[in-house]
């Protein structure tokens, strides 16, 4: 009888975490460009991100759930998978480092699994190391293009004197393009792993955001700063190109059923924008910090998760 409380708490745990870390992804561009305070986009986010969990969450679900280890996991494999999950993720995001949680999640399962000699599907993981590599750089050139291509219509709104308020409009509607895309990707990275205790329901995302919500309004502010102004310096233009880019892209990866790094698409579309500017105008001590972490974290949560596990079964 404690099983399903216990491991709904880990879950929940989890998913607060993964909004804590988030949270600058959806509102870091809009709060940085000063058109939108942080107040107002935490409202936007918490709606929209318990919106794209509820009504299309369950696809990484799945994939969390039962497509990288196959076969059913014990109790304690799946309590170890969140602990090291939402360890991890509290860990970085006191730094205020944007990781990936999809990594995160994703090690973690496939070191318990590892560990417990589950079946886990080396394919499945490779198609999701390829989308991870390549939503960077699709968010990047999307955002660069998108940048280019409305620079010049910009310039003629401006000359009828409507021009913030436009771009006002265009931001509120790029964030909340984020955080339905976020809820949608982030909501099953949460709540996946409860599928390999045989727990069903279209439920289970909608618990998955409402965690993802609590996260953002409690602990985002930190992670929301980086993005906001840690890697480039955003005028609203570049904070709208750079969002509807990477929501364009988490939005179809998830819809395909793969946890992608939701952190990687946006820094991808911030650089991208950056480089409209030249080269100097991304800093770069900042992003190498955090490209670094984006290839640590999933070693550290598979070979943590695996270690833990291997010494809690001894010890059972």
């Amino acid at each position: 009888m404690w099983t399903l409380p216990v491991v709904l708490l880990a879950s929940i745990y989890v998913g607060w975490n993964i909004g804590a870390n988030d949270a600058g992804n959806c509102m870091g561009t809009t709060v940085g460009s000063g058109l939108l305070s942080y107040r107002r986009a935490l409202l936007l986010v918490s709606v929209f991100a318990v919106l794209g969990a509820a009504l299309q969450g369950h696809r990484v679900t799945e994939t969390i759930g039962t497509g990288i280890v196959t076969t059913e996991l014990s109790v304690a494999a799946v309590l170890v998978s969140l602990a090291v999950t939402g360890g991890l993720l509290t860990l970085v995001t006191s730094f205020g480092l944007p990781v990936s949680t999809g990594e995160v999640i994703v090690g973690a399962v496939a070191g318990v699994g590892l560990a417990a000699g589950a079946d886990v599907s080396g394919q499945k993981i490779l198609s999701i190391l390829q989308f991870w590599a390549l939503s960077p750089v699709l968010a990047g050139v999307l955002a660069y293009s998108l940048h280019r291509a409305l620079s010049p219509l910009m310039r003629r709104v401006q000359q009828f004197h409507r021009l913030e308020s436009i771009l006002g409009v265009l931001l509120f509607a790029s964030s909340s393009y984020v955080a339905f895309s976020m809820g949608a990707s982030n909501a099953g990275k949460a709540v996946g792993p409860l599928l390999s205790l045989g727990m069903t329901g279209r439920w289970l995302p909608l618990v998955g955001g409402a965690a993802i919500v609590l996260g953002v309004v409690t602990f985002g502010r930190r992670v929301t700063r980086t993005i906001s102004g840690g890697i480039v310096q955003l005028d609203p233009l570049a904070a709208f190109t750079a969002q509807t880019a990477a929501a364009i892209v988490i939005h179809f990866v998830s819809l395909l059923g793969v946890p992608i790094s939701t952190s990687q698409a946006i820094v991808g579309a911030v650089v991208g924008v950056g480089l409209l500017r030249g080269v100097r105008a991304v800093r770069g001590g900042r992003l190498v910090r955090i490209l670094a972490g984006w290839i640590l974290t999933p070693i550290c949560a598979g070979g943590v998760s695996f270690g833990v596990y291997r010494l809690i079964a001894r010890i059972v």
